[in-house]
């Protein structure tokens, strides 16, 4: 019977999307801008499917996985996989700061007929802007990171497919090393003290030989070039469609001119040591301003790339009813230092949605979610215990709740096998492979 309504369903669906492929008018305009998340709901729209319960359950799952957004750090790789049988999605949010690159990867099985949408946003106290948007193809997203905070991505796959992905995200730099040398040659950071802390540095020092090239970190325009005391000879630099801009000191030759246009790669002017560096090696003081001041440009630079993790816990449990082997811990992102959101006893009962290093994202009967250490998770193919049913009418429910579903009712004693626990309830089977809740 599950069967046969998912096939009339999907039949459904198929027809439906027949008609609107033709149809060119109507009260949604289907051809205004919009995220491919966007387009694909107004055609559940359209077609009347945002009005059947699993079109329904799937606009309403887009909205409630954000709430539900667990916290991660960058870097982060993700191993999961959506059921035909569910109209779910997945979020999570982290941290990134301005001058970062960050690099989405997103791919799927199988690679095509079946689309996972990727929205990402960020998020501060004034409002949510979309920063990126894909229908999945198996390629990476790429965007700067300009400004710093919270940001959301979010997955979710078209109704009634059956999808496995990996989610790999990155940062690097945004732009370009500004010198011919690298990371290890710079000895001084942004906000060292400077003159006894009299003030503090506004930049990064990147040593290197006596007229070596320092180089235009991006495409971009020269705005000025001149000499000051503390800097000496120098080279203000705007990267094209950027909001700052980029300070070049202490250098012993100035090689470009104010209004020219360069590109990433560029010679700009000589390392030296003019200006108040006299009396130290030579060196590039390279700076950042925006219209509120200095800021640090190491994230704009750093060339370093962390790689994720390397996904240890066992991809056979996904999607899959698994249980506690030990008392242990829901976590709030996938790290020991991490909230614990809730204690789970020995036997509670989960789903693996996903694994990262060696973690679940867990989702518990009661919609919670969180993360579990994998070492901690069994299989529920050996019963905790064997009991055995009073001979009186039983009620196994669909959920451990008395106000949910009854799937069916035991009218003579029966023994049945505990799978696993959650609250006040046991998860069973009985000699026909019926699962479902009873009370303890």
């Amino acid at each position: 019977m599950r069967f046969s309504t998912r096939y009339s369903f999907a039949i459904y669906i198929l027809t439906a999307f027949t008609i609107l492929s033709s149809c060119k008018s109507g009260s949604v305009n289907l051809f205004k801008a919009a995220t491919p998340h966007e387009q694909y709901q107004r055609k559940l729209t359209i077609t009347g499917l945002d009005k059947t319960a699993m079109g329904s359950l799937w606009l309403n799952s887009a909205a409630v996985s954000l709430d539900k957004a667990l916290s991660i750090s960058i870097p982060f790789k993700d191993l999961g996989y959506f059921s035909a049988e569910k109209a779910t999605a997945t979020a999570y949010k982290f941290n990134a700061i301005k001058g970062q690159k960050l690099t989405i990867s997103l791919n799927k099985k199988p690679l095509t007929g079946a689309a996972i949408y990727v929205d990402v946003w960020h998020v501060n106290a004034n409002n949510t802007k979309l920063v990126a948007s894909a229908d999945t193809l198996n390629s990476n997203i790429l965007f700067d990171i300009d400004e710093s905070g919270t940001f959301l991505i979010r997955l979710q796959p078209e109704l009634l497919q059956s999808i496995e992905y990996n989610l790999e995200i990155t940062s690097g730099p945004s732009q370009g090393f500004p010198t011919r040398t690298g990371l290890n040659n710079i000895k001084s950071y942004f906000g060292d003290g400077r003159h006894a802390n009299s003030r503090k540095h506004e930049g990064v020092d990147i040593f290197g030989s006596f007229r070596s090239p320092v180089v235009a970190t991006a495409d971009g325009t020269i705005v000025r070039v001149n000499e000051n005391n503390l800097g000496g000879k120098v080279v203000w630099f705007r990267p094209k469609n950027k909001d700052y801009t980029l300070y070049y000191a202490h250098l012993d030759e100035q090689l470009v001119t104010a209004g020219q246009e360069v590109l990433v790669g560029d010679t700009l002017g000589l390392m030296g040591n003019t200006g108040n560096a006299k009396t130290t090696p030579p060196h590039l003081h390279f700076g950042l301003y925006t219209s509120s001041g200095a800021i640090d440009p190491l994230p704009f630079i750093n060339p370093t790339i962390k790689k994720s993790a390397n996904i240890t816990a066992s991809a056979s449990n996904l999607n899959r009813t698994l249980r506690t082997n030990q008392n242990t811990f829901l976590y709030s992102s996938p790290v020991i230092s991490a909230e614990k959101l809730r204690t789970l006893q020995t036997g509670t009962i989960l789903i693996a949605n996903s694994a990262s290093a060696n973690w679940y994202k867990a989702e518990l009967p009661d919609g919670s979610m969180g993360f579990v250490q994998s070492n901690n998770i069994n299989q529920t193919e050996k019963p905790l215990q064997k009991i055995k049913l009073k001979a009186f009418q039983t009620s196994i429910y669909d959920k451990p709740d008395s106000a949910a579903l009854v799937k069916l009712t035991l009218n003579e004693a029966q023994n049945v096998s505990v799978l696993g626990n959650f609250g006040n309830y046991h998860l069973i089977s009985d000699d026909k492979e019926q699962v479902g809740w009873i009370k303890k």
